[in-house]
């Protein structure tokens, strides 16, 4: 249940929680003073694991080419684009 924060009158706030069905308040519950629904912050977002940022939403053509690039950074593949190296040229 999420919880609303209200200003009254005099300027002081106070919080409430209630159904999203529910209608705003007109008077405080504790005072009887009119009252107006303030907007709050709200709730922090939490992101957890890798992200879906790259992957989740692009073409899987994506996923392929950044694995290859990847091996090819670490050197598991050493002429899988057709040029030779230059120990290879020299021999």
């Amino acid at each position: 249940m999420p919880t609303y924060k209200y200003k009254r009158e005099d300027g002081t706030t106070f919080e409430i929680k209630q159904s999203i069905k529910d209608d705003a308040l007109d008077e405080c519950p504790e005072t009887g003073q009119k009252v107006k629904r303030v907007i709050s912050g709200g709730g922090g977002v939490v992101y957890k694991g890798d992200g879906f940022y790259v992957t989740d939403y692009k073409d899987s053509d994506r996923k392929e080419k950044r694995a290859k690039e990847k091996a090819q950074a670490n050197g598991s593949s050493s002429s899988s684009n057709g040029t030779a190296s230059k120990t290879e040229k020299a021999n």
